[in-house]
């Protein structure tokens, strides 16, 4: 476990070093530049309509609506007018976070992963062990769980241990699960690709448990309160932003530390192949030649 954990340690280093690359950097604006126009756009049709469809469904719970009235009695009336909006601000996050990662590993996994594999493993054969279409549906069914996965879990998110555990722990699989069969679609096939992540599972998960948490962090933008609901165009597009880092980062991190646990896998593999067969290097030496001939005894 030393081993893969040093290896953890150097691919960060690496992965934090490359995110400052021109090559990097221009690439991020193509997620950016996609997901805010999206969110801008949905904003613009469906805000109204969202707010006032979470607003009506409130008034409509009983319980909800007499907790409202008992604040308005308090001299609270504004918490009703900033509810709906910033639940529907709640709702949208999770949605940002799904749609960065995705554009991040289809528009910037296979160019990134192109860079680490020149730059650090020139030598490094590329077997192609899965096309764009395999990715995508990879990337697809993996996101469908982990959106059932959170939407199971929101009443959980109620103890506060489990809201800090939760989230993170399902954006870590699904990092984990996407960006490892992105980053080896190119150089292995797939066996290899099978093979690694069966015997660097735990090393894997642990470094898609770290990028969890990492994309977890830009949420914090949105805990201003009423705040957030005044300045929501402009937190949008710094969360977009700072999600598309986090995720390019992560990318990274797990095309570094896959590659070299590819690497070396097949240098094993090739010493295991290359050494000799102890039972034919026991036989002599002349095994397999003829006798010499010798000349006949003189009389």
């Amino acid at each position: 476990m030393i081993k893969p954990m040093s290896r953890i340690a150097d691919s960060f280093w690496r992965a934090a070093a490359y995110c400052l690359h021109p090559r990097v950097i221009g690439l991020s604006l193509l997620p950016l530049i996609v997901s805010a126009a999206l969110a801008f756009g949905l904003g613009y049709f469906f805000w109204e309509a969202a707010v006032a469809g979470v607003r009506a469904t409130m008034e409509s719970w009983s319980l909800v609506d007499g907790l409202l009235k008992w604040l308005d009695s308090l001299g609270a009336a504004s918490f009703r007018t900033v509810l709906a909006p910033m639940i529907v601000l709640a709702m949208a996050v999770p949605a940002l976070v799904v749609l960065s990662l995705l554009l991040v590993a289809l528009l910037m996994t296979p160019s990134m992963v192109d860079l680490v594999g020149q730059r650090r493993f020139p030598g490094l054969e590329r077997k192609h062990g899965g096309g764009f279409v395999a990715s995508l549906s990879w990337s697809l069914g993996h996101t469908l769980v982990a959106v059932v996965a959170l939407i199971a879990s929101l009443p959980f998110w109620l103890i506060p241990p489990l809201a800090l555990i939760l989230p993170p722990l399902i954006w870590g699989w699904l990092g984990y699960r996407v960006f490892t069969f992105d980053v080896l679609a190119e150089h292995a096939s797939g066996p290899e690709r099978r093979r690694l992540i069966n015997e660097h599972r735990l090393p894997l998960m642990l470094l898609g448990l770290a990028t969890g948490y990492l994309g977890a962090a830009p949420a914090a933008i949105w805990a201003l309160g009423a705040l957030t609901i005044a300045f929501a165009p402009v937190l949008i597009l710094v969360s977009v932003w700072l999600y598309t880092l986090v995720f390019a980062f992560s990318s990274l991190w797990f095309a570094h530390y896959a590659l070299a646990a590819l690497q070396e896998m097949r240098r094993a593999d090739t010493v295991v192949a290359s050494e000799p067969d102890p039972v034919m290097d026991a036989l002599p030496a002349n095994y397999a030649t003829q006798p010499p001939v010798l000349p006949p005894p003189s009389v």
